[in-house]
């Protein structure tokens, strides 16, 4: 696979150079910044800002990392509460896994695991993050993906490729950078939506938005529920956000914000062992402050934040196998805190350095709390621990001339418990002649064992050691037509070793965690969005992954094809996906699975303050499995009403 990295790196060096000699025939070279693509879901454009690659305010034809933004519209027009659906549609390299119609759910049998480029989020390689703040403490390590809901994100920025040097453990395979929505103009406004659909499914959300001087204001409320396509697969959520702000000046603004979501999800358990009461009552909650400056030649911000979760869990019985009820519920609080402060400075013509500090704190406890038998009323306290970890960093970028951005970074993260990683990151961005964009990068990844793999339940292994790789990756981008077509491919290498599996125990006792891992992934990942016209636009994306070791959840073909016609009253948008080779197991018994899925949405503004709504997923009736054991649901619909004010 490092042959076939090198001659892909090759062709799109060779394909850069052709596009460069034929241009120094033209007259006049332009090489400014061009303009934003017009259409299409796909908003990974040349000229894009984004925060996550740097911390402050970047044009991304600046990184040499590989980044894909979503904007509000395509949040917004999916008609979804959970972002992870348009993600895994819009962002090549990146799945999600799912078992239902709605929720995810804990515990055994969840989904809404993360996969970007073969590393999982389920073990800790991936890290979502709230306008910068990491959200990785969920139950020991375990994603929460419920949390991640539609009516808290502006845009959602998705960084493909290590980013440990800004963010640290967690970060090594990429980021899921979620900016919290804003008000922008003076006023009000206020959106309240309700849908009502397949298997007695509903979706509501209420958002206020306000902004008078220098305050402004968001609020949102939501209510989710489904009986579920399953017996006994029953989801329900609750969900708030609130985030307040100020400006002191047109220099100095200060902003606070709070998120809770509350659900019950029950798991039916795979069709071939069903499950009786197994049932899951989870809350989480997220609340930071932060001061923000920003001028001409400086910004920067300090932050302090806290998320929390608290988990009761029933983890059930099969009575075909002749068990009964547990007489015990598996109970847990997690919490992580944090400190963050970073300044960015331009020193003169061309350059950036950002410097930074990161203090964060996470633990929590779990125990077994007995409800029948001679012990109800007893606490087994499984684990009661806490960590710290204490990180500085720098990035510094440099524009040489108007055809080259210079990138490099360094981190220095330390844990007491587990010593100190240096993390260093290069990259290169050539600006070339036809508006090529011409990218290189080598950056280091990281990832601390978490409290779960180091103390909770057999296998752990209090003696874990980091997770670490290297990630070598090449980009090509490029706009036509006046920026009505938009395209990109890139290729990756990542060498990885050091990564946590669970093998027989060296004494011979059970199994045990262990840092004997290899990891060699390698891939193609492409994007192109056309503006055919005013009203029509088309999208589509492909990922290839090729894996040495095989996990579950990280397909080996991905390729989404959509188009938007929106003209007038109407918007409507339709798409068809493609997976190939996605593991449901591995080891001994690999089991793969192909499917393709179509889905349509659609909207219809009745009045100018009301419109009607319809999502149909699954539409071919697919029958295909995500999570080994869960079959996912058929051709489904759901509708509703959207009021404006």
């Amino acid at each position: 696979m490092r042959n076939v990295f090198i001659l892909a790196a090759a062709v799109l060096i060779c394909s850069a150079a052709s596009s460069v000699a034929s241009a120094r025939n033209m007259n006049n070279m332009n090489i400014d910044e061009p303009a934003d693509t017009a259409g299409g879901a796909w908003s990974d454009t040349l000229s894009q800002v984004v925060v996550t690659g740097t911390r402050n305010k970047t044009d991304i034809r600046h990184l040499p990392l590989t980044v894909t933004v979503l904007d509000r519209p395509s949040i917004e027009y999916s008609f979804t509460p959970s972002l992870l659906p348009v993600l895994t549609e819009q962002v090549p390299g990146f799945f999600s896994t799912s078992r239902g119609i709605m929720g995810y759910g804990v515990s055994d049998g969840s989904a809404g695991n993360i996969s970007v480029r073969g590393l999982s989020g389920g073990s800790g390689q991936v890290m979502v993050l709230i306008d910068g703040h990491p959200q990785y403490m969920g139950m020991f390590g375990h994603p929460i993906s419920d949390a991640y809901q539609s009516l808290m994100a502006e845009q959602v920025e998705v960084l493909r490729g290590p980013a440990s040097v800004l963010y640290g453990s967690n970060a090594m395979g990429g980021v899921v950078n979620i900016v919290t929505r804003r008000m922008e103009e003076d006023g009000v406004r206020t959106n309240i939506s309700a849908g009502y659909g397949s298997w007695n499914t509903v979706q509501t959300e209420a958002v206020n938005r306000m902004r008078f001087g220098g305050f402004s204001s968001v609020v949102s409320l939501s209510y989710n529920r489904t009986d579920g396509h399953r017996e006994d697969m029953g989801f329900e959520q609750y969900g708030g956000y609130a985030k307040l702000g100020y400006d002191f000046t047109e220099n100095w603004r200060v902003r606070a914000d709070v998120n809770v979501t509350h659900f019950n999800a029950s798991n039916p358990g795979a069709v071939s062992a069903p499950l009786v009461d197994a049932d899951q009552s989870v809350t989480r909650g997220m609340t930071s402050l932060a001061v923000e400056n920003e001028y001409e030649r400086t910004s920067g911000a300090l932050s302090v934040f806290y998320n929390w979760g608290d988990h009761h869990i029933n983890d059930g019985y099969q009575p075909s196998e002749g068990e009964t009820p547990l007489d015990y519920r598996f109970n847990s609080h997690d919490d992580m805190m944090g400190i963050s402060a970073y300044q960015s400075v331009r020193l003169f013509r061309g350059n950036r350095l950002t410097a930074g500090v990161d203090w964060y704190r996470f633990g929590g406890s779990a125990w077994n709390q007995y409800v029948a038998g001679e012990r109800d009323g007893e606490r087994e306290d499984i684990v009661d621990i806490a960590q710290h970890e204490v990180a500085g960093y720098v990035d510094f970028r440099q524009n040489i001339g108007t055809w080259l951005t210079f990138n490099a970074g360094l981190r220095v993260d330390h844990h007491p418990r587990l010593g100190t990683e240096w993390v260093p990151q290069a990259g290169l961005a050539f600006h070339l002649p036809y508006s090529i964009e011409l990218k290189a990068s080598a950056s280091k990844g990281f990832r601390y064992p978490t409290i779960r793999e180091m103390y909770m339940f057999p296998p752990q292994n209090p003696d874990l050691r980091p997770e670490r790789l290297w990630s070598y990756e090449l980009a090509l981008s490029q706009k036509l037509l006046d920026g009505r077509v938009s395209y990109g491919v890139n290729v990756f290498y990542i060498d990885g070793d050091n990564m946590i599996q669970t093998l027989p125990n060296p004494s011979g006792a059970g199994m045990l965690n262990q840092n004997t891992g290899e990891i060699h992934n390698a891939g193609v990942e492409a994007q192109v969005a056309w503006r055919i016209a005013r009203d029509w636009s088309l999208d589509a994306n492909y990922s290839f992954l090729h894996m040495e070791n095989p996990v579950v959840a990280a397909p080996e073909h991905k390729l989404y094809v959509g188009g938007l016609f929106t003209h007038g009253r109407w918007h409507v948008s339709t798409g068809v996906q493609y997976v190939a080779g996605l593991y449901t197991a591995v080891g001994d018994s690999p089991v793969q699975e192909d499917f393709v899925l179509w889905n349509i949405r659609a909207s219809f503004r009745i009045l100018d303050w009301m419109s009607v709504w319809v999502r149909g997923e699954n539409l071919l009736n697919q029958h295909y499995e995500i999570n080994a054991g869960f079959p996912m649901p058929g051709a489904n619909v759901i509708g509703g009403l959207n009021f404006e004010f």
